[in-house]
């Protein structure tokens, strides 16, 4: 086990080090997307409508939502290895029992808990990232996450879907079932500790209150994190409407809906990655900019797509290039976020990742408000999700400005641990 270090220091990134966290990360989208090709098949097995189904994701996100909050608020005072071995233990128990699930309600219920469990996995992993570095160093690390995330959702439907072909959709639930013990035998013996004791927050519920009202007391922290959680609301409609979409109104079969999904995942994957390349050269406010700007383009040629009709194509290549500039936004905003952060990395992160999938849960439903899920109402409500965002940035641009001069004094001494700026006057 190597030493625990005492603050974030400039240490060489280690490739196994990121694809341990890469896959506690992962824990969460491949949750989320295993079972997407089965919905249709969910829903004759018990009965019910794709709008009941479509639950099952949103119980889901408020799950990861409400988990987050928790655990990455208890781990700036317990440390990251305690909440993290206990959110995976509740993980491998509540897939085991979503595979006897008799009812789509207790199956919702269940993906709530699968949901919270899950939390662990990706806000503990963040936090431990900023625990070890600093500086542009966060934003490099992150990325390389994101390159190992990216797989997930490109993997994730195309097992799910072989699952089915080779049987029930329950099996895919026994995967997560023992993909949740591989990460239980990592976190406990080969992850250590992140955070030593000095650096933890002391006292009970009380001060984790205060951590929490002052970064909801931060302006600029707030309005990033709502510039996310509109831009991740847009990947979790097209998540949980796709299947509906491409299956039911165009007649994609299982493995050509795979594919399709592949190639959104593979472009979010690539700008994330290219995201990660640009970090050194340019500032991440200043990707982020330009990131938001050109999201909100593509998000109207892929509503004027679905308005004019143009077919399956056309809308695919729209929603690609959407998920690609989502892919330069996700990991722009946590990297300046955690930066200003660096004494409360797991509440910053907590909230950050609340506020994604807690957008995300309220959003995404929306596609089967009005008569169904269709080809419109995904694009309608993807680019409302995008445009809200673009709104949001507008607002906060101004600050992310005032940011640009210290986060490029960061990336011109790149061997010189540099203070992280600070957004908000620190509670403890």
């Amino acid at each position: 086990m190597t030493p625990t270090p005492t603050r974030a220091t400039r240490e060489r990134i280690s490739a196994g080090f990121v694809l341990l966290l890469g896959a506690l990360t992962a824990i969460g989208p491949f949750t989320i997307d295993l079972y997407l090709a089965a919905f249709p098949r969910i829903a004759e097995e018990f009965g019910t409508t794709p709008a009941a189904v479509q639950l099952t994701i949103t119980a889901t996100l408020a799950g990861l939502a409400i988990g987050q909050l928790l655990i990455g608020s208890l781990s700036d005072a317990l440390g990251r290895r305690r909440p993290l071995i206990g959110g995976l233990v509740l993980y491998v128990l509540a897939s085991a029992a979503i595979i006897v699930a008799p009812s789509v309600e207790v199956l919702a219920a269940m993906r709530f808990v699968q949901g919270l469990a899950a939390a662990a996995g990706m806000v503990l992993s963040m936090a431990i990232v900023r625990d070890r570095f600093s500086g542009i160093q966060v934003g490099k690390v992150l990325a390389r996450l994101m390159l190992v995330v990216g797989v997930a959702p490109i993997v994730a439907p195309v097992i799910g879907s072989f699952m089915l072909g080779l049987g029930s959709w329950r099996w895919q639930f026994g995967v997560l079932t023992v993909f949740g013990v591989v990460l239980l035998g990592l976190a406990v013996f080969v992850l250590p500790e992140s955070l030593p004791v000095d650096r933890r927050r002391k006292g009970g519920v009380r001060p984790a209150l205060r951590t929490y009202a002052s970064l909801l007391r931060d302006r600029t922290f707030m309005l990033l994190t709502l510039v996310s959680g509109f831009f991740m609301a847009a990947i979790f409609t097209y998540v949980s409407s796709a299947t509906f979409v491409f299956q039911d109104q165009f007649g994609l079969s299982v493995g050509g809906f795979a594919l399709v999904f592949t190639a959104g995942a593979a472009a979010l994957t690539a700008g994330t990655q290219i995201n990660g390349a640009l970090i050194g050269r340019f500032t991440p406010a200043q990707i982020l900019r330009v990131a938001v700007l050109a999201g909100a383009a593509v998000a109207t040629a892929m509503l004027v797509t679905a308005l004019l009709g143009l077919g399956m194509w056309p809308l695919i290549v729209t929603l690609v290039l959407t998920l690609f500039t989502a892919g330069f936004v996700l990991p722009s905003v946590p990297t300046i976020a955690l930066d200003a952060n660096p004494d409360r990395a797991g509440s910053a992160s907590a909230l950050l990742g609340s506020f994604q999938f807690g957008v995300g849960a309220v959003v995404a439903p929306l596609t089967g408000v009005f008569g169904g899920v269709t080809a419109l109402s995904l694009a309608a409500v993807m680019f409302g999700a995008v445009i809200v965002a673009t709104v949001v940035f507008l607002v906060v641009a101004p600050a992310l400005g005032r940011l640009d001069s210290r986060l490029t004094a960061q990336t011109a001494v790149p061997h010189v641990a540099v203070a992280p700026p600070v957004l908000a006057t620190e509670a403890r």
